[in-house]
């Protein structure tokens, strides 16, 4: 059964993350994905390592963050620079739905590959340009990595300890959400601008840029900002408006518990054995615990250090209160949750043999996803995609 992106062509000009993660997205869905490559070297991400994916041969095969953002693709090569390398991609884009780049702003317009250029070849062509800041103002022109926009965006001034703990300090997130966040906002653009085409039969250009892909994640913490005019800051693990929640120490380590209202708060309360907080008035609803948040958290870990962090775990699911174990990468694939919906997914490397990857977490009724590709080794399609162009 055909994914439900099955009947479009994507162009991927684009490396690195971003652009790279939406190909591989639209790829999931079905699409034709083409991943057009620098010769020789390839995208950036291929040697991005280690860990390096072992060759069957006992060589050295592509890194591991390559793997991670471009199944589902084939892989052609061209040098952009050349009449030849020009050509391919025009003959691509001809044919193709959607374009994807990453480029430097008017980067490809030397070469021709511009949107206003391709929309000569195909009127109805989506064109989604990916970079650190927008096509416009005084930023446009500057490079940008998702570490620096994690930083320049916001994300790491709410970010880590709060000030007086040990190991204060602004902290970025442990995957670059930046680029992921960009890449799905570009898919969620893309797929509006094919919608409209459907209705219009017109094409579009779009314009992402990741510091705005950032500040528009900033989501809560920046309307705090609006409402109270307070910027917000570093709390470590608790959330800035809602109590209890955060990290919490018990006997043999430490558990997330998560209150989210006052009913659950009661429940939570009843399982430690402290029902006196709940009618404790500076703890009875939740801006009351926010407010006094500091008189009522010794309280909890006093009482969570008497239990053990399943003993804990256990106790608070069968109430109902929302509580979970730190998982490390490998516990979260032995969940029985995350085994019985499939989170990893084994599929055949040319180079390679069995390669592990992580499932799509999107699920259709009528058209499944499924990884039909392996990530493709450089050049995988050279001869394969020129024939189908007559090159």
């Amino acid at each position: 059964m055909s994914g439900p992106l099955s009947h479009l062509k994507v162009l991927d000009l684009s490396r690195i993350l971003a652009g790279p993660f939406a190909g591989q997205i639209l790829a999931d869905l079905g699409a034709d994905v083409i991943k057009v490559e620098r010769p020789e070297s390839g995208d950036d991400t291929r040697s991005w390592g280690p860990p390096f994916l072992p060759a069957a041969d006992g060589g050295q095969g592509d890194a591991g963050y390559f793997l991670a953002c471009n199944r589902g693709k084939r892989s052609v090569c061209a040098d952009l620079s050349t009449e030849d390398g020009q050509a391919l991609v025009k003959a691509l884009a001809a044919r193709s739905d959607i374009v994807i780049e990453n480029y430097r702003v008017g980067g490809l317009a030397k070469f021709g590959l511009d949107y206003a250029s391709l929309k000569e070849i195909k009127s109805d062509l989506v064109y989604c340009s990916i970079t650190g800041f927008g096509q416009d103002g005084p930023r446009a022109q500057q490079s940008a990595y998702d570490f620096m926009i994690q930083a320049m965006g916001g994300l790491m001034s709410v970010t880590g300890e709060a000030d007086g703990f040990p190991g204060a300090g602004p902290q970025k997130v442990g995957v670059p959400i930046v680029d992921l966040m960009t890449g799905m906002y570009s898919v969620i653009a893309i797929l509006a601008a094919i919608a409209r085409r459907d209705q219009t039969g017109d094409g579009d250009y779009i314009d992402i840029g990741m510091l705005d892909v950032m500040a528009g994640s900033l989501c809560n913490q920046a309307q705090n900002y609006f409402v109270s005019g307070k910027p917000p800051k570093r709390s470590g693990n608790r959330h800035p408006n809602i109590q209890p929640q955060d990290v919490f120490p018990c006997k043999d380590g430490h558990v997330v518990i998560v209150v989210g209202n006052d009913g659950q708060y009661a429940k939570f309360c009843e399982a430690i054995g402290r029902p006196d907080l709940i009618d404790d008035p500076k703890y009875r609803t939740n801006g009351d615990r926010v407010t006094h948040l500091e008189t009522l958290f010794p309280e909890i870990i006093a009482a969570l250090e008497t239990d053990t962090m399943a003993g804990w775990v256990a106790r608070l699911e069968e109430v109902g209160v929302p509580c979970a174990p730190i998982n490390t990468v490998p516990d979260l694939l032995a969940d029985p949750q995350a085994v019985h919906r499939g989170f990893e997914v084994k599929i055949d490397h040319p180079a390679s043999g069995p390669l592990s990857l992580l499932a799509s977490p999107m699920r259709f009724a009528n058209a499944p996803v499924e990884i039909r590709r392996h990530p493709p080794s450089l050049g995988e399609h050279d001869e394969e995609i020129r024939a189908e162009l007559s090159l």
